[in-house]
């Protein structure tokens, strides 16, 4: 491709992804009442970011894959090479979302991209599954839900643990723990502790490397791409792909990458889905200005006294995970309550919830964990960051969403982004 013909494409992108915002496409088998998805009308979608976890994704049942996306060429070709020949590679992610024929977008890059590409999507007619954390920062987060609402658009967010699959190192799913708090059996307010002995022991990994040397952009990366709206620092291998949660401008260490997992089934069982935490607490050593450090111990406290509390150093070895002042729960369902399997079998189960985005598409009502819960649990992610990196306690609004007397923390809320990116 000529350098006139780059310079072409480049201002048609920069049209279409206006323009982008003024039609909305919903895929013909939304609009059946049979829900049936026949072979030859299936859901569509396509990857941004095919590294290791948009990678992994390619062969995902229940949807056909026509294009993925990537600033990295390498990258780019590992997935062909999974993906097959009828699956088409793009290297800018605008030129994906003028494509009439996809229906989902699914958003495996670093999280400084997420919001963008998520309001992109919707602003497109896409609907989207996008993966954790959901945004960077609590106000990029408000920015999705508005987007996503206002234009009708599903959204998954991929972490799972509130719905399915054993919780992390508890030996056990949610749903009991859920039946067991919202019918008050341990009583309220609630603590829950999250450490070690939980498997929570990815809190000191991740830490960014200081003073990195500038070195060579490899040719198979497109760099200004990558960074795209975050602040311009000089290529170090350090900074992309594997190592990027290191660094504040993309991520928040093990937090930021870790904390959802963790964080929303606890929003959910203690049925939090629509607030956040009033205070934070954090004990830390100071941090760099670029690169993420370890933390030792984070509390978050409610309205209504109840709290979680994130051991990092795991001192609270014989914590309960959930106790309340009329019982206890450990890990293994081990537990203070007397005949516990039966006091939950005899307990009414929770709240169905729709835990398969294809069928979310089809009949246009919410995922389990969408933009709207999804986003409390990433601000609760995006809370703890703010007060490591502060290294004090911050007091918050829930429902205004900004921290009470403390400027410093809210220009942390909306950080600004490198044109011509932005919100």
């Amino acid at each position: 491709m000529s350098f006139k013909n780059k310079q072409n494409r480049r201002d048609f992108l920069k049209k279409t992804a206006i323009s982008a915002a003024a039609f909305t496409i919903i895929p013909r088998h939304v609009l059946g009442g049979t829900g049936f998805i026949a072979p030859s009308d299936q859901l569509t979608k396509a990857i941004i970011g095919v590294g290791g976890m948009g990678r992994g994704h390619i062969k995902y049942p229940g949807s056909k894959l026509l294009a993925v996306c990537d600033v990295d060429s390498q990258h780019l070709q590992k997935a062909l090479s999974i993906a097959g020949k009828d699956v088409k590679a793009y290297d800018d992610f605008r030129e994906v979302l003028l494509r009439p024929d996809i229906d989902v977008i699914h958003i495996a890059t670093p999280p400084h991209w997420h919001a963008l590409m998520s309001i992109a999507a919707a602003q497109a007619g896409k609907d989207i599954w996008c993966e954790k954390p959901m945004t960077r920062t609590i106000g990029e987060g408000i920015k999705v839900v508005e987007e996503v609402n206002k234009h009708g658009r599903i959204f998954r967010l991929n972490t799972w643990f509130r719905f399915r699959a054993q919780f992390y190192g508890l030996g056990t799913t949610v749903k009991p723990l859920k039946k067991l708090i919202s019918n008050g059996v341990l009583g309220w307010p609630l603590k829950v502790t999250v450490s070690g002995i939980t498997g929570y022991n990815w809190k000191f990994y991740w830490s960014g490397k200081t003073n990195l040397k500038p070195m060579p952009v490899p040719e198979n990366l497109n760099y200004d791409m990558w960074l795209g709206p975050a602040p311009y620092k000089p290529y170090n291998p350090e900074r992309v792909h594997s190592k990027f949660r290191g660094y504040w401008d993309y991520d928040g260490g093990g937090l930021g990458d870790m904390g959802q997992h963790y964080l929303d089934p606890v929003q959910y069982m203690l049925d939090k889905d629509d607030t956040s935490p009033v205070k934070i607490e954090v004990d830390a050593p100071q941090q760099d200005y670029d690169a993420v450090g370890s933390w030792r111990r984070i509390v978050y406290t409610y309205a209504d006294g109840c709290q979680i509390i994130l051991d990092g150093e795991n001192k609270d070895k014989d914590a309960a995970y959930i106790e309340g002042p009329e019982g206890k729960i450990y890990k293994g369902m081990k537990s203070t309550i007397p005949n516990l399997q039966k006091v939950i079998d005899s307990l009414p189960d929770p709240e169905t919830q729709i835990i398969h985005f294809d069928e979310s598409v089809r009949t246009r009502k919410k995922f389990a964990l969408n933009e709207s819960n999804g986003h409390r649990s990433s601000t609760i992610v995006n809370l703890g960051k703010i007060a490591v990196r502060l290294g004090r306690t911050l007091h918050f609004d829930p429902d205004k969403q900004q921290f009470i007397n403390d400027e410093a923390a809210n220009r942390l809320i909306n950080q600004p982004m490198r044109g011509p990116w932005s919100l």
